[in-house]
């Protein structure tokens, strides 16, 4: 799954467009490395997302390309 759709179906981000912008603009890392839209997200990535003074470390734990809102958190775990 492309790395902008993860974000977008997970809701860790609200629009896809928006999470293709935040990867063009190197606010997001899998694995330490910025990565862009297209990056395929696997099971086990490691992602951070930067957005203003706030950081967000997340785990993949599974792929869905539909899942509803309030079953989206299950997708990934936060990470301290």
């Amino acid at each position: 799954m492309r790395l902008d759709k993860f974000l977008k179906v997970s809701r860790l981000v609200k629009r896809r467009t928006v999470a293709q912008q935040a990867c063009d603009g190197g606010r997001v890392s899998v694995g330490g490395r910025t990565a862009k839209p297209s990056y395929d997200v696997k099971v086990g990535d490691t992602l951070e997302i930067s957005f203003g003074a706030s950081k967000t470390r997340v785990r993949v734990v599974k792929l869905c390309d539909y899942i509803k809102a309030e079953d989206a958190a299950t997708m990934y775990e936060i990470m301290e």
